[in-house]
């Protein structure tokens, strides 16, 4: 029992007030935690329109630079792949998404990174589907974890009655591509009139925010613990 509450005391070493939230605070006896996000799209490509013309690039950037803020103040090192609207590719390339992709590749595989978290926003050609879903590289146990731990924050921070599971998926290039644990959150459907307006509301962002960080901070706890 004194093993596993030194744990936690480790992890969890102090506590700070942000955006009126209490963050914990967390880091190892060796280095700080170390996570990539990634705002997908972006640059040339707008990802997703959404049926009230919501860019997903947009959304992605709003998302992943409000989640950085939390996991900073906690104490984390953050990568980006992007920072801003700019794309990672040359002007003059023949093929800017591949080598966008080949790019964030590069960064990620690079970064000494322990996970990844690549965010986006989903779309279907019916409206009435909603709500958020987490997708994880299918042979990647860790990577199953930190999705089901991102997906129950998700349900339990944002909607109650969001009741999709987790995914695997060998076809996403960023999750097969990359030698960490790594996830995709697609933060909502874009095609659906309510999650959309929602979806590009700051209060909203910033919902989906805390709970990809508590999802993110539970996986470590986890990883601690040896669960």
């Amino acid at each position: 029992m004194w093993l596993i509450s030194l744990i936690i005391l480790i992890f969890l070493v102090a506590t700070i007030l942000y955006a009126n939230r209490v963050i914990h605070v967390f880091s190892r006896e060796d280095k700080p935690y170390v996570i990539v996000l990634d705002a997908g799209h972006g640059g040339f490509d707008p990802g997703k329109v959404g049926v009230g013309d919501e860019i997903e690039k947009d959304i992605n950037l709003a998302i992943t630079l409000k989640l950085k803020a939390y996991l900073e103040y906690s104490g984390a090192q953050v990568v980006l792949t992007r920072k801003d609207d700019n794309g990672l590719y040359d002007a003059s390339s023949s093929n800017k998404k591949r080598q966008d992709m080949n790019k964030r590749k590069e960064i990620i595989n690079t970064s000494g990174a322990d996970i990844l978290v690549s965010i986006h926003q989903n779309s279907f050609s019916q409206e009435k589907y909603k709500g958020a879903q987490v997708f994880y590289y299918a042979d990647s146990n860790n990577g199953n974890l930190l999705a089901q731990n991102i997906q129950t924050a998700i349900k339990t921070f944002v909607d109650p009655t969001n009741n999709r599971l987790i995914k695997d998926s060998n076809s996403y290039f960023i999750l097969k591509q990359t030698n960490i644990p790594s996830v995709i959150v697609e933060c909502g459907f874009l095609s659906n009139y309510e999650e959309a307006k929602l979806l590009s509301s700051d209060d909203y962002q910033d919902k989906i925010a805390w709970a990809v960080y508590i999802g993110i901070m539970k996986f470590y706890k986890d990883q601690e613990q040896g669960i």
